[in-house]
């Protein structure tokens, strides 16, 4: 007898809270299993907990061996800390290559050099007589345009040579490739292949032969094209071994000119080499304008050139020096979880090897430094050092005849030379990616800096992938509109250098547009990199359209997101022409309150939400106006998520402004109650103490005025009650405020008599509010409420001394202590705690404006999976605040969006068991006493709820988790966090439109064994759900205030008191979950105990029946009778009750 275990995902975890480890995404996919499984940890609340390890006084007093102080010394001259040390080479284990797995690869390299050398050579032919090609391969290249000189003829390689990153031992799992230089006879070559795409050509055509004869050979498992890097006019052959080494590596052939082939005068960026009556179809002008320069073209030629002298240099310089080779692994990694080093133009593991091999040649690295210093160095080079503007160089050369590196600035937005002093290795790197590639090194640096503990982590295992980190992302869709563009921008010698990608083509100038028109909004943008196609030798090679989608992130600034007005020149200038031509028809002219004429554009935004939607309506405009594309292909990915917290009727506004309309009001009550006349003692602090007071409810109040109608009016007390035959009247919920007054000599020293005192203040406020001020009032012994302009205040008078009277304790000897009780902390929770919180995330908001809409966002969506009543608003708030507050690896958000993906991330892979989220409020907490609250917390777990949040204000105690949640709750919300995240970034990334936006909002019905299924009648917060309804019941509001202003029913609301009633009658059988939003469902799960038989007791009767086990009278659960009891206690409010009987069994 007892609940069946299928898909009992709550209660199914006896033991505490899931610990979801972050594995590293994409690098450390291999190896040790248990780092990417999730660890249900059950049994008792120790279990699982990271201990010390127990060592007897022998081992605990043993002299250190040499080796070990070695090692220490090390340690504290090349790492900041012993436990990085460890994490780093743990880390290096991870990513490395086996010995075996090379000895594996070494064997199948040697067998890929025989096949090759046996491919056959083939009679020369004319490059455009193709026909000799067998029918199963097509040449991996757009040969556009088709006609061109010269002959071609295949010949085994004259040399075959490992070039690249396996080589020198600095490849990284899981993605292992190994790059194989096939340097293609003299024979094959002519003088002028450097013209017109002949060299490319003739190195598609080798590539194409080789294909077909090798994809029959047995060895292979397949043979597939790809690009080098993302370029279109240089595909390579990807060979994968046959059987169970088939993800073991991939080996890349690369064919190569013989050394010395090109003259390298001719590959200069100033030179030529695509020319315009070739490439365009037309005769060239006869003004004699010289041809445009084709730097990208010779690049992509000289890189061909340089790949043996390359390796042969970054051998020499990482040689034997282990510390370096870490550093480029580590480098590797680093690059790989911000998503940098992929695609076409992308910061390459390569490029940070030279950059290495730089600045060992520079001696800002030395051989012996360990792979961290390494790390720290280049990040701290990349972090100060602007290539975009100075360029530097691995050629120490004074040889005049050497290109300068203002020659290489004209043609290249990057420029890091190589050893020859002619090739450009940053060439396919744009502005945009150097600037994030600094940018993310700046905030390396930062987080290294501060020696945080979990600083490694952060650094190198934690993924961010470009919508978790920039505030908006746009995606360009389709991509051949992009064609439009380099016709409207002119690019035509860029699409003739690039040899027709004009995706590459544009993507400088459109970005600088963007970067220009967004002005002081935009701190960073970054573009994705194309992904590099891999497509079947069969096929033809994938269009440049076809390259997937170009997505655009801006990360921006909040202090000028929300500005509606671009200021442009007085009208006189001569720069308002410029100004007028960039802004086109939203330029106007506008007269000032300084009285000046200005040009100046105006975006049409009233509320904040559409304020910081700015950025949209600024990239549609100048895309549609300078690149001609139009408003329906860009696909824009800011505020999606706005609809889930926006009003009954509010579309275009998320609730700041009412939020802020509300806190005027407070403001008003307050300097009301500082300036009354005739209390005993004056008021000696007014502080808020509600969500709405520090902009974090979900739904902000609006002023409400009651219509009679809806309610029975009592005349003795002027009060209204809901009518029985009318909907449930809206919902009202006071907001309380702590109305603080000067200490006294007369306050009595006695609990009960300070509560009296308190009273009679109470009724004298209220008395005094209605006398000077008009309010209407309600005054009971506890609070006084308060009805201003619509909005509702519960005032709580408090006295300061009240919490230490209550913890006072008398001795049968007469000795008074101090002792906390429950009466004594819930006090000071409510008068003073509160308060603080309030006033620090008030703060917090002045300071970063999406604080709000963030925290807003993560409690609706905990609450629509019916969790809500497990976490308190304030430790929801918390969470939200520690995004803002502890941002690192990101910045703080800007919008709601991305902060909403970065709450999700957080509480679902968030170490809860052993370590506690410290939220450092107005940064009170210095370094040294954020390590001791740590150590201190592992020493003391077991005295800790299992969600603990740390504040300056609460070091010790938790206080707004030790309600809350269950260890069985917090796992849960961990689960459906992990799994809503991948659902929701995925759906943000797809350029088709993210579909419905609200899937992962919606709660998971199946897991629960009873659903209670309620009348939208009486559910006044019907309008709030997630699914909003078209249609819902009048709620007898009226929209202007009546001539008599009565105070409105308050805290009304009928599911939740249906709720109340359950847990008390049976909260000891049943778990009963519900979202207080508009929720029309209340799910039950059984308790694991519930079913079991219990010994029959007149006591224990409730909801049990008595029946005959074994010879013996039990108690078991009478479930019929509970079910029909769920009924009968909601009558009028419940429509049906759901039992779902195959899920448990009596």
């Amino acid at each position: 007898m007892g609940p069946a275990p299928a898909g009992a995902q709550l209660r199914g975890a006896a033991g505490d809270a899931e610990m979801m480890e972050p594995a590293l995404e994409g690098t450390v996919k291999e190896g040790k299993k248990e780092s990417s499984k999730k660890h249900t940890v059950a049994g008792s609340p120790v279990e699982g907990l990271l201990k010390p390890v127990k060592l007897s006084r022998a081992e605990l007093y043993k002299e250190p061996t040499s080796e070990e102080l070695n090692c220490l010394r090390e340690t504290e001259s090349l790492f900041h800390s012993s436990l990085l040390r460890l994490q780093v080479e743990e880390l290096l284990k991870e990513v490395r290559l086996s010995e075996k797995k090379k000895e594996r690869i070494d064997a199948f390299l040697w067998k890929v050099n025989q096949r090759i050398m046996r491919v056959p050579s083939t009679p020369e032919t004319e490059l455009t007589d193709q026909t000799w090609l067998p029918a199963g391969v097509r040449v991996p290249l757009h040969q556009v345009p088709y006609t061109v000189k010269g002959c071609f003829r295949f010949l085994p390689p004259a040399q075959i040579t490992v070039v690249g990153s396996y080589l020198l031992g600095t490849c990284i799992r899981p993605d292992i490739n190994v790059d194989v230089a096939l340097t293609m006879p003299r024979e094959i070559l002519q003088d002028k292949d450097g013209l017109n795409q002949r060299y490319f050509r003739k190195r598609a055509l080798y590539l194409a032969h080789l294909a077909h004869h090798l994809a029959q050979d047995p060895l292979f498992d397949s043979v597939h094209f790809s690009y080098t890097n993302g370029c279109h006019l240089k595909p390579l052959l990807l060979l994968r071994p046959h059987g169970k080494d088939e993800h073991l590596v991939t080996v890349r052939l690369h064919p190569c000119p013989p050394p010395d082939f090109f003259r390298p005068c001719r590959l200069l960026p100033s030179k030529n080499n695509v020319r315009s009556a070739w490439y365009r179809g037309q005769s060239p002008p006869g003004d004699g304008s010289p041809e445009p320069p084709t730097p990208h073209y010779n690049t992509w030629v000289l890189q061909d050139t340089a790949l043996k002298s390359h390796v042969q240099l970054l051998s020499t310089v990482l040689g034997s020096a282990l510390g370096l080779k870490d550093g480029v692994v580590l480098l590797k990694v680093w690059l790989r979880q911000r998503e940098l080093d992929k695609g076409l133009g992308g910061f390459s593991g390569f490029l940070v090897s030279m950059l290495v091999a730089f600045l060992v040649s520079t001696r800002k690295i030395h051989n012996t430094m360990s792979g961290y210093q390494v790390l720290r160095s280049v990040l701290q080079f990349l972090a100060t050092t602007d290539l975009t503007v100075n360029g530097i160089s691995l050629c120490f050369s004074s040889d005049p005849s050497l290109p300068a590196l203002a020659d290489f600035h004209q043609a290249f937005p990057v420029v890091f030379l190589d050893s020859s002093g002619r090739l450009n290795l940053c060439a396919d790197v744009t502005a945009s990616t150097y600037h994030q590639v600094q940018h993310e090194a700046r905030l390396s640096m930062v987080l290294l800096d501060s020696k945080a503990e979990d600083g490694f982590q952060l650094l190198l295992m934690t993924p961010k992938p470009m919508i978790r980190a920039f505030d908006h992302v746009l995606h360009l869709c389709p991509l051949s509109r992009l064609q439009a563009a380099c016709h409207r921008l002119k690019l035509w010698p860029e699409l003739q250098d690039h040899g027709g990608d004009y995706v590459s083509a544009t993507l400088g100038p459109l970005t600088t547009l963007l970067e220009q028109g967004l002005g002081s909004r935009l701190h960073l943008l970054a573009h994705s990199r194309p992904a590099v196609s891999e497509w079947d030798i069969s096929q033809d090679p994938p269009k440049h359209r076809d390259s997937g989608t170009l997505t655009l992130g801006l990360l921006l600034r909040p202090e000028g997101l929300t500005s509606v007005l671009e200021l442009g020149p007085e009208a006189d200038q001569p720069e308002a022409a410029d100004f007028r031509q960039f802004w086109g028809s939203r330029s106007e002219l506008r007269r000032f309150q300084d009285g000046a004429i200005r040009e100046a554009v105006v975006w049409e935004a009233v509320s904040m939400s559409q304020k910081r939607l700015i950025p949209h309506q600024v990239v549609t405009h100048l895309l549609a106006l300078h690149a001609d594309i139009p408003e329906a292909c860009v696909h824009y990915m800011g505020g999606l998520l706005d609809a889930l917290i926006q009003g009954l009727k509010e579309t275009s506004s998320t609730g700041e402004e009412a939020l802020a309309a509300a806190v005027r009001c407070y403001d008003e009550l307050s300097r009301l109650l500082w300036g009354l006349e005739g209390l005993p003692l004056t008021v000696s602090a007014v502080q808020g103490a509600h969500p709405v007071l520090r902009y974090t409810e979900v739904f902000p109040p609006t002023p409400v005025w009651p219509a009679y109608s809806f309610h029975e009016h009592l005349r003795e007390r002027a009060s209204l009650l809901p009518r029985p035959d009318k909907p449930c009247p809206a919902y009202v919920e006071p907001m309380t405020v702590v109305c603080h007054l000067e200490g006294s000599g007369q306050w009595p020293q006695d609990a009960e008599a300070i509560q009296r005192v308190r009273a009679a203040f109470q009724l004298r406020l209220a008395e005094l509010l209605t006398q000077q001020h008009g309010l209407q009032c309600r005054a009971t012994a506890t609070h006084t409420d308060v009805l201003k302009d619509g909005f509702v205040f519960r005032i709580r008078v408090a006295y300061q001394r009240e919490p230490q009277v209550l913890k006072e304790m008398q001795s049968p000897e007469g000795m008074i202590s101090l002792r906390d009780t429950p009466a004594s902390l819930s006090l000071e929770k409510d008068t003073k705690q509160m308060p603080l919180l309030t006033s620090a995330l008030h703060g917090l908001q002045q300071q970063h404006p999406a604080f709000s809409g963030v925290a807003r966002l993560a409690k609706r969506w905990v609450r629509a999976q019916l969790l809500g009543e497990e976490f308190t608003d304030e430790s929801l708030d918390l969470v939200a605040a520690a995004l803002f507050l502890h941002p690192e690896p990101f910045t703080p958000p800007s919008s709601p969006q991305v902060g909403f993906l970065r709450f999700l991330f957080l509480v679902s892979t968030f170490d809860w068991k052993n370590n506690p989220l410290i939220v450092n409020l107005n940064n009170e907490l210095t370094v040294e006493e954020q390590a001791e609250i740590r150590s201190g917390f592992l020493a003391t777990r077991t005295q800790f709820p299992v969600m603990v949040i740390i504040t300056p204000q609460d070091r010790k105690n938790s206080i707004w988790t030790q309600d809350g949640p269950s260890p069985q709750i917090l796992q849960q919300l961990m689960v459906l966090a992990a799994e809503a995240l991948p659902i929701l970034e995925k759906q943000l990334m797809d350029p088709r439109g993210p579909g419905d936006i609200r899937t992962v909002f919606r709660p998971p019905l199946d897991m629960y064994d009873v659903l209670i299924r309620l009348s939208p009648r009486h559910i006044p917060r019907h309008r709030q759900a997630v699914d909003s309804p078209a249609a819902s019941f009048c709620r007898g509001l009226l929209s202007e205030p009546g001539p008599l202003s009565l105070m409105p029913v308050l805290g009304y609301d009928p599911p939740q008191l249906y709720l109340a009633q359950l847990r008390e009658a049976y909260g000891d059988l049943a778990l009963f979950f519900y979202d207080q939003h508009g929720g029309e469902v209340i799910g039950v799960l059984w308790k694991p105990t519930s079913f079991q038989p219990h010994p029959f007791k007149a006591s224990n009767t409730k909801g049990r029946m008595v029946v005959l086990q074994g010879g013996e009278l039990v108690m078991v659960p009478n479930v019929e009778a509970i079910l029909e009891d769920f009924a009968i206690l909601g009558e009028g409010l419940v429509r049906a009750v759901d039992a779902r009987s195959e899920r448990w069994t009596v």
